[in-house]
């Protein structure tokens, strides 16, 4: 069989009547996904819980699943993983603080982002009830109550996002009112933070505020307080990767000079930085660089300059063991030490001696007992040089 060749067109000839008009080709409506193309490009900024994410958006994308449904959730119950029973899951990710999982089932996939103790599940489907009745599985009286809270302070989260750079974000914190809050503490630390609590604008007198002490002793719960204390005139950030802001200029210069909604108007700004043992303590200008000298600046030097700019640093060091700069005269607006209550403020706030040790108790040890969690307080174990940890 010879082959076929095709013949050029003559324009004489009419236009088959099975072709489209060209005029209504135009107009025929198309599929959204070839209307808006969608193109996925990763490099080595993205992380595996990315792909998760894209994997699930794809079959929604296409329109092989064109109806979702989501819900958050604040506070997950321990043990969940809010995956449905017939699902098959098809990919995992987890890191420090957060995981993916994608996972499948009859004309229907599920992603479920966990971080702390809350999610974000979202899920594609066939139809819309589908996606509502499965969703409705996944999270039916999957979430914790919360506890009842007297109210609740608007506070910033700032972080370094892979795709965006400097981010900040916002929540809802439950924070209780000082008299409520006030007998969590030893004596002198509840006297300090009277005056600490009453605090206003016309009363700075330094950018730094120092908490230290051992874990479990409520410096975290009191500096929710003074945020709401302090809601009027100031507004409190916390800085989730505190070790990367003095590290990174780009970072600190976005926190520091950059204006957001929360300084409008001549607002006050707390920055809270938890935890940060080896920026502060007695070696850090030797580990880290230009770290300690940066957080100076900030407080009393020239970044600090014109800035309505306060720090507010958590650490569980002794004060002896503290960087000198940073403990100096003037310097800091407030420096306590929380501790943990004596053995008689233990028993009153337990109503009980049972379990408190001879040398009281921390709030994180008080809650235990009161839980059951513990028959007994442990003394504190010796160190090789005869002290204690």
């Amino acid at each position: 069989m010879g082959r076929m060749s095709a013949k050029p067109h003559d324009p004489r000839r009419p236009v088959p009547q099975s072709l489209p008009d060209p005029a209504h080709a135009r107009h025929a409506p198309r599929p959204p996904h070839r209307a808006v193309p969608v193109h996925l490009r990763l490099d080595d900024s993205d992380s595996p819980s990315d792909v998760v994410d894209a994997l699930f958006l794809g079959r929604f994308t296409s329109g092989e699943q064109p109806y979702s449904r989501g819900a958050s959730l604040e506070t997950v119950k321990s043990g969940l993983t809010l995956i449905p029973p017939d699902a098959t899951v098809l990919r995992q990710a987890r890191d420090k603080d957060r995981s993916a999982t994608l996972a499948e089932g009859d004309g229907w996939t599920i992603l479920i982002s966990r971080w702390n103790r809350g999610a974000d599940v979202t899920v594609a489907a066939v139809t819309d009830e589908l996606a509502e009745q499965v969703l409705a599985r996944a999270v039916e009286d999957a979430e914790d109550e919360p506890e009842p809270q007297p109210e609740t302070v608007n506070m910033g989260f700032w972080y370094v996002s892979p795709r965006r750079g400097p981010h900040r974000t916002t929540r809802q914190i439950s924070a209780a009112t000082w008299e409520e809050l006030r007998g969590n503490y030893t004596a002198p630390v509840a006297e300090a933070m009277d005056g600490l609590m009453k605090l206003t604008k016309d009363d700075i007198t330094g950018r730094l505020l120092l908490l230290h002490g051992p874990p479990g002793t409520g410096k975290t719960s009191a500096l929710r307080t003074l945020a709401r204390s302090w809601r009027d005139w100031c507004q409190v950030d916390c800085v989730l990767d505190p070790e990367r802001l003095f590290n990174d200029v780009g970072y600190l210069m976005d926190i520091a000079i950059g204006e957001d909604d929360g300084t409008a108007g001549g607002r006050w700004r707390l920055l809270l930085l938890e935890d940060c043992d080896e920026l502060i303590r007695g070696q850090a200008k030797h580990q880290t660089g230009q770290a300690l000298s940066r957080l100076l600046n900030l407080t009393d030097g020239l970044l600090g300059q014109g800035r309505n700019v306060l720090v507010g640093i958590t650490t569980n060091e002794d004060l002896e063991r503290l960087h000198p700069a940073v403990v100096r005269p003037g310097r800091c607006l407030s420096r306590i030490e929380v501790g943990p209550l004596t053995r008689d403020e233990s028993a009153a706030w337990l109503g009980t001696t049972e379990g408190i040790g001879r040398e009281g108790a921390t709030l994180a040890e008080l809650y235990a007992l009161r839980r059951g969690a513990g028959s007994t307080i442990p003394a504190p174990a010796p160190t090789s040089d005869g002290l204690y940890l």
